[in-house]
């Protein structure tokens, strides 16, 4: 029986993370997106969605695994950016009329849910910094 099993909590710690569960959601929202272009656009802008979603969740995992806050900072900062790439990519798929207007508008939304925690965490983590006089 794993830890997660017994106690319901992961113990990789990311896992109780708003900004990394919402993030999730997030790219789970893409994926889908991208089962919506066109086949001419599955193996370009599709896979760069794709990969840029990931990115998000997998740079808030990775700034958690390095137990220091200004690496932590810095990966957050790097998941901040991909989120922004998707923002651009949602246009792209607005611009070329590959979604719903509704759609992409909601996927933004979500977007911008994403990009307030991870904001608020990053402020959390430079204020814990600050606090333990680092």
């Amino acid at each position: 029986m794993s830890q997660a099993d017994h106690d319901g909590k992961s113990p990789f710690g990311f896992e109780e993370l708003d900004a990394y569960n919402v993030a999730r959601a997030f790219w789970n929202r893409i994926y889908k997106l991208v089962k919506l272009l066109p086949s001419e656009e599955k193996y370009a802008l599709g896979q760069q969605m794709m990969r840029a979603a990931v990115s998000v969740t997998n740079n808030i995992a990775e700034g958690h695994g390095r137990y220091n806050w200004q690496d932590n900072t810095r990966f957050c900062r790097q998941a901040r950016g991909s989120l922004n790439e998707l923002v651009d990519d949602i246009n792209v798929c607005s611009d070329q009329g590959y979604a719903e207007t509704g759609h992409l508008v909601d996927l933004k939304s979500d977007a911008t849910e994403v990009l307030k925690l991870l904001n608020g965490y990053i402020s959390y983590l430079q204020k814990q910094s600050k606090a333990a006089g680092r």
